[in-house]
């Protein structure tokens, strides 16, 4: 599995970006799609995630402000993040869950795409 992330850039404390996760395979194939993020001098956060189910998860940090999204027809899946604080600058990673078998057959791997750079200014 391959991922491309995209979207990152410059932005104005209060403004918005879209980021995007495009899959070299079907996302409904994936287990798991999840978009984490890390700051310099920080541990890498999750930040919003969402499964091949649809269930969805965010980091309280995030909760009203940023929306996780897929587009099945397009393999990708979407951050649309709003209401940008300075505190959200960070490097933007995407990470793929694919599970297989089951029992003692059962195993999952991760699949992480290159960082997309998110700064806002204040």
């Amino acid at each position: 599995v391959q991922l491309q992330a995209s979207g990152g850039g410059l932005v104005q404390a209060g403004g918005s970006l879209r980021l995007s996760c495009a899959a070299s395979v079907s996302i409904l194939a994936i287990n798991a799609m999840t978009w984490y993020r890390q700051a310099p001098g920080k541990q890498r956060e999750l930040v919003a995630s969402i499964t091949s189910g649809g269930r969805i998860n965010y980091a309280d940090s995030v909760k009203g402000r940023f929306t996780i999204s897929r587009d099945a027809a397009k393999n990708t899946v979407y951050l649309q993040m709003n209401s940008l604080k300075p505190e959200d600058t960070a490097n933007y990673y995407c990470k793929a869950v694919l599970a297989s078998g089951s029992g003692t057959s059962y195993s999952a791997n991760d699949y992480w795409g290159q960082g997309t750079q998110v700064t806002v200014s204040s």
